[in-house]
C-alpha cells in the first residue's frame, strides 16, 4: 500500500509544485519506510518501555526541499505525540528545562519535572528529568536546520540523545551539513564526536543535494536589490520575503556573542530580516556579523539609507556586513535608498565603501546566484 508521505509527494509532482529529482525521491523512500516502521512499532505498556525505531537524517545545500519533504512526513506519521520544531528553538527549551532543574526546590521541580524527580537533590544531573518531560510530550520528534556552533549545545547534546533514544523517542532532522561537519573545528570537539557516531547508529543518512533550488527560483525570479524605498519595492520587498518563508513561522532567533545576546525577531530557520539600524547603527562587530553568517543562509536587510558623511561608523559595519556575509556566500536581500555606488558616495569610509559597492553589485548578479547553486555546507 503506499503511504501516505509517498501520496502527498506525489501530489505536488502532478500539481507542478516541485519537479521530479532523484534526490528527493532517494529522501521519499527513507521517510515512507520510516513511516511503516512507526507504524509497526509496539507502544509503551504496563511493563513495557516504548519502543523507538531508527530515524532519517537529511542533509544537503539550501533549497532543496528538506524541510518540506520532512514536513509531508510529519503530517503523515503515524505516531503520537509528536512535534515540530526548528532545532535552535528546541535547544533553548532545553537550557531552559536545565536551569529550571538546577535552580528547582523539590516542590518546583515536582510541579515542572513530575513526582518521581521531586526528590532529587538541588544540582544534580538534570539530563534524565529533561529528557523524561521531552518524551513525555513527543514520541517522534522532527528537528528543522540541525546545526551546532555553541559550545554549551555540544556538550548537552551527546547524553541528552541517548536519553532520548533510551525512552523510545525517534527523531528526524534536516540539516545543511553532513553529521561528520556538525560542530566543525568547535572547542574540544573530540567530546562531541560520540554523537556524530551515535546519529549514525541511530538514523539513516540521506544526501539530499539533487540539482534544483527551489528558493534560487524566487530569487531569480524576483531580484534580491529593491531600490528606491517606495510603496511598489516595499510589496515586492515584503512579497519574496513571504514567498521565501513559504508558509514558515517567523520565531525569532536570538545570538550569543561574547557573552552578549542579540535578539532579531524576524526570522525562520536559516532566513532573516533585519532593518539596517538593527544591524549597522546598533554598536555589532566582526564577531557578531561571523554568527550571523553561520547561523543563516540568506539575509534580508532592509531601509538602508543614504549614509552621510557624519555617519561613517554605520558605513564601516555596513561594508563588514557585506564583507562577512560575502565570504560566507550567502544570500543577500536588500531594500534600500539607492543603488550600491550611491549609498555613501562621501566621507572618511567612501574609499573603502567602494569595495562594498563592488561586492553589493556582484552578490546581486546572475553569475553570484548561479554559483549559490551548490554553495558550502556551513
Amino acid at each position: 500500500m503506499t503511504g501516505l508521505t509517498r501520496a502527498a509527494y506525489d501530489d505536488k509532482l502532478r500539481s507542478g509544485e516541485l519537479k521530479a529529482d532523484p534526490a528527493q525521491a532517494a529522501a521519499v523512500d527513507a521517510l515512507s519506510a520510516l513511516e511503516a516502521r512507526l507504524a509497526g512499532a509496539r507502544p509503551k505498556g504496563l511493563f513495557r518501555k516504548a519502543e523507538g525505531v531508527r530515524g532519517v537524517y537529511l542533509w544537503g545545500p539550501v533549497g532543496r526541499g528538506k524541510s518540506l519533504l520532512m514536513d509531508l512526513f510529519f503530517a503523515a506519521a503515524p505516531m503520537e505525540p509528536k512535534r515540530r520544531v526548528h532545532f535552535h528553538v528546541f535547544m533553548a527549551e532545553v537550557h531552559r528545562l536545565v536551569d529550571a532543574w538546577r535552580r528547582g526546590d523539590a516542590g518546583q521541580r515536582q510541579a515542572r519535572f513530575g513526582h518521581a524527580h521531586s526528590g532529587r537533590m538541588k544540582g544534580d544531573d538534570p539530563i534524565p528529568p529533561v529528557a523524561d518531560v521531552i518524551a513525555a510530550e513527543a514520541r517522534l520528534l522532527c528537528f528543522d536546520e540541525l546545526q551546532v556552533t555553541d559550545i554549551a549545545d555540544a556538550m548537552i547534546l551527546g547524553r541528552l540523545f541517548e536519553a532520548l533514544f533510551e525512552r523510545g523517542v525517534t527523531l528526524v532532522a534536516t540539516s545543511n551539513r553532513p553529521p561528520d561537519d556538525l560542530y566543525k573545528n568547535g572547542i574540544n570537539r573530540q567530546l562531541f564526536a560520540p554523537f556524530i557516531q551515535m546519529l549514525k547508529d541511530r538514523m539513516e543518512m540521506v544526501s539530499v543535494a539533487g540539482q534544483h533550488d527551489y528558493r534560487l527560483d524566487r530569487l531569480r525570479g524576483a531580484g534580491t536589490w529593491f531600490a528606491p524605498i517606495d510603496p511598489d519595492n516595499e510589496r515586492q520587498f515584503d512579497a519574496l520575503w513571504a514567498d521565501m518563508l513559504g508558509g514558515e513561522e517567523e520565531l525569532g532567533a536570538t545570538l550569543e556573542v561574547l557573552g552578549r545576546k542579540e535578539h532579531f525577531p524576524r526570522a525562520a530557520g536559516g532566513l532573516l530580516r533585519a532593518h539596517f539600524a538593527s544591524l549597522c547603527v546598533a554598536a555589532l562587530g566582526p564577531q557578531d556579523y561571523l554568527a550571523i553568517a553561520d547561523r543563516f543562509h540568506t539575509v534580508f536587510v532592509e531601509a538602508v539609507p543614504r549614509i552621510t558623511p557624519d555617519r561613517r561608523n554605520e558605513a564601516k559595519r555596513f561594508g563588514t556586513l557585506i564583507d562577512t556575509l560575502y565570504e560566507a556566500r550567502a544570500r543577500l536581500v536588500v531594500l534600500a535608498a539607492a543603488e550600491p555606488e550611491s549609498l555613501y558616495p562621501q566621507g572618511d569610509q567612501a574609499f573603502e565603501f567602494e569595495r562594498t559597492a563592488s561586492r553589493l553589485q556582484e552578490m546581486r548578479s546572475a553569475s553570484w546566484l548561479e554559483d549559490a547553486e551548490a554553495p558550502p555546507l556551513r
